[in-house]
Order: C-alpha cells, then structure tokens, then sequence
C-alpha cells in the first residue's frame, strides 16, 4: 500500500507540482489549502508524512506543526518545511515546533523525493 502524504500550501501551483511529482513517484497525495484545512483533514485521513508550507492564511506552518504534534499518535510522524524562507532563526523556529526537515523553494523535485525517501520510504 501506498503511503499517503499531505501537502499544505495556499498555492494552487505549488501544490499541483507536489503532487504530480510524488504520485509519479508511487505516493498517496492529500492536498490541503491551509493550515485549518490541514487539521480537519489531518482528522479524517491518517497520513505518513507532512509537508507544509511556513507562511499561509488562516494558520501557518510553525502553528500547524505545533497542534499536529500536540495530536496522540503524531509525534513521530515526519514533517517537512517547504518555504521560501531561509533565515537560520525561522528555521530554528521550526526545529523547535517539531518540523523534521526543511527545504528552501525553489526546489528540485530530485531533491524533494530524496528527503522524502529517505524520511518515509514508500
């Protein structure tokens, strides 16, 4: 079975390029909006992984980390930052929160399959 990952990005084409790169590389795709849209489908869909973006409406990626992991059965679940953001003290920011990895937009997609691969093996 396939592992289901959830993107959550306010950009549509963000989140289309997530998630062509890795259904093609045999991954579960849940797309989320936002970081109130992650949560109730954090709910309703149990996933392996979560990718998110830092700035958003409604509730950022540093917040959403926080509640996800305030959750029972999610300490372990990897999380990835994927932002444009790369200033060392949001980073740290997000280490702090529970984020796993982070990865700086642009990306390439082999270096987005790389640290998914290597955090949630499919």
């Amino acid at each position: 079975m396939a592992k289901r990952l959830m993107t959550v990005d306010d950009s549509q084409t963000v989140r289309q390029a997530l998630e062509m790169i890795l259904t093609e590389a045999g991954y579960e795709v849940v797309e989320a909006v936002d970081g109130l849209d992650a949560l109730g489908k954090w709910e309703e869909c149990p996933v392996d992984m979560l990718i998110t973006d830092l700035h958003m409406p409604n509730l950022n990626g540093i917040e959403l980390i926080k509640k996800i992991r305030q959750k029972p059965g999610s300490k372990f679940v990897p999380i990835i930052m994927l932002t444009s953001e790369s200033q060392p003290e949001m980073k740290e920011e997000g280490k702090k929160a529970g984020a796993s990895g982070w990865i700086v937009k642009p990306f390439s997609p082999e270096q987005l399959l790389e640290i998914v691969k290597m955090v949630c093996p499919s």
